[in-house]
């Protein structure tokens, strides 16, 4: 048989694009148009945008205190009065007596005033403590009378606006001492009756 001429072999090099087979690579999915994305589902446990934190609440405690006027310094002890009035070693009990008269008649309550002796005791106090320390002192505490009490026993008394010293006897070490606790114990007035030379020569050593 004659030999049909070849037909010219077109090789794949030459031919156009061609689509990928099946079996071949995968065609590329078309993408989307640019657009708005839709918001992403909030996720459990995961919050959303940030926002700004509003202030904390806070409590009476967290509250912070504004700076206010300073508060008042504690007054100074008030340092009462002192009068003096002459009298003998002798007459110091029965000047102080005197003393007492005038304060309650010019309207001093008897709660008021404490009687202090550096010698010996007043009549009144000897008597109440022969029935015994309890009882004297529970009459100091209920401050209802004028109340006498020796320099050994200062210590234990309590202020009251109006004490009065008889410097009827003791040493002057004893006056001194009774007198610093007697000046610390009244909270207006101090009155000493004595013999103002010891009763001076008191206030030197003690007071």
């Amino acid at each position: 048989m004659p030999l049909i001429p070849e037909e010219p072999q077109i090789h794949e090099s030459a031919q156009g694009p061609r689509a990928t087979p099946a079996g071949g690579r995968t065609a590329q999915t078309p993408r989307p148009v640019p657009g708005p994305r839709p918001a992403a589902p909030s996720r459990p446990g995961r919050p959303g945008p940030l926002r700004p934190t509003p202030p904390a609440q806070r409590t009476p405690r967290d509250v912070a205190v504004k700076p206010g006027p300073p508060a008042p310094a504690a007054p100074a002890p008030v340092t009462p009065q002192i009068q003096l009035i002459p009298a003998s070693v002798e007459g110091a009990s029965d000047a102080a007596e005197e003393a007492v008269d005038l304060l309650l008649d010019s309207g001093r309550a008897p709660g008021d005033v404490l009687v202090i002796t550096t010698g010996e005791l007043h009549p009144w106090a000897a008597h109440e403590l022969s029935f015994g320390e309890a009882p004297y002192w529970a009459q100091h505490d209920a401050g209802d009378d004028v109340f006498y009490t020796g320099a050994a026993a200062v210590e234990r008394a309590g202020v009251r606006p109006v004490v009065v010293v008889a410097v009827n006897g003791g040493s002057t070490t004893v006056a001194a001492t009774a007198l610093q606790l007697a000046r610390a114990r009244a909270a207006a007035l101090l009155i000493v009756c004595g013999d103002p030379q010891q009763i001076n020569a008191a206030l030197s050593a003690g007071v």
